[in-house]
């Protein structure tokens, strides 16, 4: 974890809170900002965390990432269910919410800044507040909501306009919108660039009124968890080097179907199945 007078310019940004993930192993260190920020890691990128979580919490697998933790009473947990048609997520606890004035100076021209809200987190504002950086969003964090019990349930998302048209590119599942094909086509409208992850059969691209698939290769199936995480990074990445969503978009698809067939954090990119996706392609003039 940083100190504010240690943090040093990165290039990958991720703003979003860590998580304690509920598990019969015991407590894994989760959420969008661990999985982006060791992908970003893996994929050579000088990282910065910006994050809430409890003072105590220890993050030794994020070591290599300058972490700017925001103390809190709580980290942010969730426990997973798993039933034959799908999952039942319930929400603990929760941690701070993230505004701009938690970010440091120092990080607010890094070229990729990524949004990765787990729990309405993030302040939409964020997204028009990084005019010189690509700005990304996986936007499930927004669409989550919970009940009385702590259950955690599809809601819309009142920002949804204003927070997409500010942004360069976003991200997001099929799930997160219960597969509300209305939905996304809306979504989609507001924003240049949204890829939407269907799973196994792989993404959809819309940009510039056109629409294409990108199917992954076939790999059996460990650990979904993470995965969404790790196509985004990968897909901002790839668009921040090229300016192609469509090569962004079959390296981001390849390299997320590998992370399947580890648990956990393990599934983040090994330099050999970064290697194997990359695509070299000549820059435009």
């Amino acid at each position: 974890m940083q100190s504010l007078a240690n943090i040093e310019p990165v290039d990958y940004l991720i703003i979003g809170n860590v998580t304690q993930d509920l598990t019969p192993q015991g407590p894994l260190l989760g959420g969008t900002a661990s999985y982006s920020a060791l992908t970003a890691k893996a994929l050579g990128l000088r990282v910065g965390v910006v994050t809430s979580c409890a003072a105590g919490l220890q993050l030794p697998e994020l070591e290599g990432v300058q972490v700017y933790v925001h103390p809190a009473e709580h980290t942010t947990t969730f426990e997973n269910i798993y039933i034959p048609d799908g999952r039942i997520q319930y929400i603990h606890k929760s941690a701070l919410r993230l505004d701009y004035s938690m970010v440091p100076d120092c990080w607010k021209n890094t070229p990729i800044v990524h949004l990765g809200p787990i729990a309405n987190e993030v302040d939409p504002e964020l997204a028009g507040a990084f005019p010189n950086s690509l700005v990304c969003l996986t936007v499930q964090g927004w669409l989550r909501g919970w009940d009385g019990d702590h259950r955690v349930h599809y809601r819309t998302w009142p920002e949804a306009y204003t927070t997409l048209q500010k942004a360069d590119a976003a991200v997001m599942s099929v799930e997160d919108v219960e597969n509300d094909e209305t939905r996304i086509e809306e979504y989609q409208s507001y924003v240049p660039i949204l890829a939407v992850t269907e799973g196994a059969a792989g993404s959809r691209i819309f940009w510039k009124g056109d629409q294409r698939r990108f199917r992954p290769p076939e790999m059996k199936e460990i650990d979904p968890v993470g995965a969404g995480d790790i196509f985004a990074t990968a897909f901002f990445f790839r668009l921040h080097q090229t300016q192609d969503p469509w090569e962004a978009a079959t390296f981001a698809t390849k390299l997320a179907a590998f992370s399947v067939t580890r648990p956990n954090l393990q599934g983040i990119p090994t330099p050999s199945e970064i290697e194997n996706c990359m695509i070299e392609i000549i820059p435009r003039a």
